[in-house]
């Protein structure tokens, strides 16, 4: 079953001086884990607002398993972890799940959310005493007290550090081995490369790369040229004259290279005399992530 269909989903804003989502066409079966990668203003925040119902699209259509957004988060259907939201701070965090399963109208999981989410031995601590991470934790477990088909993660790991980003995935794999269908938007890359099945990368309100993770590193003409160098003065030389652009990077005396000509690149190298060892493949997801975007400013 289809979990998530957009159909040239456009939202500008400012009277259309703004286009933070300039068409993007998307369908994400049941159980997949996808990650939703982009730049800052790449319109990742904005197609998960129109996913949850937030704000309505400027054109083009959402479904969410066959139902519009808000018919699916009333039905239980949908949760999402947001960046914005707060939590009740002068509550114990037992009694803030109390308190929202109260407000469902469905039956929820209960406390036990707080087992599956790891952190039944805060049940007594009030939240304001809980750290940036607890608290976001706090916030996944109660996304899964209406037992949802879908779950909606924007930076969900802001405020862990890398322990706990690393029991948080293991926790959510649990619930994806579930059935669950899982997107999350994230700034580090390690996470996209360590839990998500599918990549669909984000540029300018546009999906620019969507596809398994090799994939995705594949739609790039950049590729790492490395190689053993015996002599780093003759081959800087030869590849200054030849490839004037290049950073060249040779720590000990292994050679690297980022270059969209990496066949010439090739070729050139192995007319050096003690140039030997050399290696062609495929650029890393942050290198693919620069060329496609065009940001730097990127975490792994």
């Amino acid at each position: 079953m289809t979990a998530v269909q957009l159909n040239n989903l456009i939202k500008h804003f400012k009277r259309g001086k703004i286009k933070a989502v300039n068409g993007i066409d998307l369908t994400i079966e049941e159980g997949e884990i996808v990650a939703l990668l982009g730049p800052n203003g790449a319109g990742k925040t904005t197609t998960l607002d129109m996913v949850l119902g937030l704000t309505e699209p400027t054109q083009g259509t959402v479904q969410i398993i066959g139902k519009k957004p808000r018919q699916a988060i009333d039905e239980g259907l949908v949760s999402a972890v947001l960046q914005t939201g707060g939590l009740l701070h002068d509550l114990k965090v037992g009694e803030v799940v109390d308190y929202v399963a109260s407000n469902y109208r469905t039956p929820t999981l209960g406390r036990a959310v707080l087992e599956r989410a790891g952190i039944e031995d805060l049940a007594d601590r009030k939240v304001s005493l809980c750290s940036g991470g607890e608290q976001q934790r706090l916030k996944f477990a109660l996304s899964l007290l209406p037992n949802p088909d879908l779950l909606v993660l924007d930076e969900p790991t802001a405020g862990m550090d890398v322990n706990a980003r690393r029991s948080f995935w293991a926790n959510m794999q649990e619930e994806a081995r579930e059935g669950r269908t899982v997107i999350f938007a994230t700034h580090y890359l390690e996470e996209a490369q360590s839990f998500a099945e599918r990549v669909v990368l984000v540029a300018g309100g546009k999906v620019v790369a969507d596809g398994p993770m090799v994939e995705v590193r594949h739609h790039t003409d950049i590729r790492l040229v490395s190689a053993h160098v015996e002599n780093e003065r003759a081959v800087r030389d030869q590849i200054g004259q030849h490839f004037p652009d290049l950073e060249v990077t040779i720590h000990n005396d292994l050679l690297e290279v980022k270059s969209p000509s990496s066949d010439e690149l090739a070729r050139l190298l192995l007319s050096i005399e003690g140039v030997s060892g050399l290696e062609i493949s495929a650029p890393s997801l942050e290198d693919a992530f620069v060329d496609l975007t065009g940001d730097k400013e990127v975490q792994s």
